[in-house]
């Protein structure tokens, strides 16, 4: 099969799990409101998807160095698939929540990095480097489209079709990857494999150790926009009813946001071969910290500010996402790649577990006894700001060594 081709089929396929990833983003108001549930325990739910691939990430990754990349494939897209018909037809409240997401993360490790290193085994170093870009751009794409297809199909048939869906859709992934993509070794080492588990080479590597805890921030940042956009567009929509919000509601912004994160990815990504990844992720470290600012403190004020905002703290954030996964990969060493990648998307997700539970804590500590206010929101997003800055400052100072990283 050529290099081309499988990189359609696995891109086709991360689609296909991808679209039901933020349904419980997009549906988590009218959740919120049927289960009665509060700010902190819907971050809890948010997050335990995050927890989930954290926990698994390090084992199905890493495996990969030593089974067919396919083989963790095929389970990761079941899992996703339990994961979303389980919320489908089992979920009633919160701890059924925290399962069902739960499982769709683990599922989750099993198929990200694992399609890229799937890929990385079969193509060519050439079409590898653009083939990160366009994996992540159909993971974004997808993944912007679940949060308008969970609000579609919810307001039709009903908050469980839209997870129900979701997870037959991630059946026929796991289908077509099971009859498309060629079966294939890992690549072979020199000398005995190294324990599944031991990252101790891994974190010698001052290159891939800069790109991967950057991109813990980076997905700690990601999360909480994705995790809670819904629901803070939806207050300012709610604190100003006269507004003309018209068809672009909280759900279509965040689809938006994300079509935007993920062309700002793909464009950063080029960007990078022509001036260097540090320059990037420095810049996108610092916008992004400029638009948590002024998305917490303005945004409030009016709704189509707000969504104007969020849609450049989208770009922002996402704009070194393809750049720091690819840096990471390349940044590996022989035969290491899979425990490498395996580090990379646990800090990466460590960060994404986290960041929407912090974010649900400082919300519920600063909203009133009537729900949200101006103070909470101010205060969420200050604290991604705080955090991009200080990583920002660190990634320099890791990446110095090997020469200047750019303004």
């Amino acid at each position: 099969m050529s290099g081309p081709r499988l990189v359609l089929i696995v891109c086709a396929a991360q689609i296909a799990v991808q679209i039901g990833a933020y349904v419980w983003a997009a549906l988590l108001p009218r959740l919120r409101a049927e289960w009665g549930i509060g700010p902190a325990e819907a971050g809890i739910v948010t997050g335990a998807f995050y927890f989930a691939y954290m926990a698994t990430a390090p084992v199905l990754v890493s495996l990969t160095d030593r089974v067919d990349a396919k083989r963790v494939y095929l389970l990761g897209a079941t899992l996703i698939a339990c994961g979303h018909l389980g919320f489908a037809y089992l979920a009633d409240g919160f701890w059924p929540a925290i399962i069902a997401r739960a499982l769709a993360g683990a599922g989750w490790a099993g198929v990200y990095m694992t399609g890229l290193k799937l890929l990385a085994d079969r193509v060519d170093a050439r079409l590898m480097r653009r083939a990160v870009a366009w994996h992540a751009a159909g993971i974004g794409v997808s993944g912007a489209l679940s949060f308008v297809f969970g609000d579609i199909v919810a307001d039709a048939y009903g908050w469980q079709a839209a997870f129900a869906i979701s997870g037959w859709i991630a059946v026929g992934a796991t289908g077509l990857v099971l009859l498309a993509a060629p079966s294939a070794p890992p690549p072979e080492t020199d000398g005995p494999p190294a324990a599944l588990l031991d990252f101790r080479p891994v974190l010698k590597n001052r290159e891939a150790m800069a790109y991967a805890l950057t991109y813990c921030v980076h997905t700690w940042e990601m999360s909480v926009l994705r995790g809670w956009i819904v629901a803070f567009l939806g207050y300012v929509a709610i604190r100003a009813p006269d507004a003309a919000i018209g068809w672009v509601g909280p759900a279509m912004a965040a689809t938006g946001l994300a079509l935007i994160g993920t062309a700002a990815s793909v464009y950063g990504n080029e960007l990078s071969i022509r001036i260097g990844r540090p320059r990037i992720v420095l810049m996108a470290t610092l916008l992004s910290a400029t638009a948590a600012v002024l998305l917490g403190v303005a945004g409030p004020t009016t709704y189509w500010l707000a969504v104007a905002l969020a849609l450049a703290s989208g770009a922002a954030i996402w704009l070194d996402s393809s750049t720091l996964t690819g840096g990471t990969s390349e940044a590996a060493a022989p035969g290491e790649r899979g425990r490498t990648l395996a580090l990379h998307t646990t800090l990466g997700y460590a960060g994404g577990a986290a960041g929407p539970v912090v974010m649900g804590l400082i919300l519920a500590a600063f909203s009133g006894a009537d729900g949200y206010t101006d103070l909470a929101w101010a205060a969420g997003f200050l604290h991604v700001a705080v955090l991009g800055l200080f990583m920002r400052l660190w990634f320099k100072r890791l990446v110095a060594a090997s020469g200047p990283a750019g303004p």
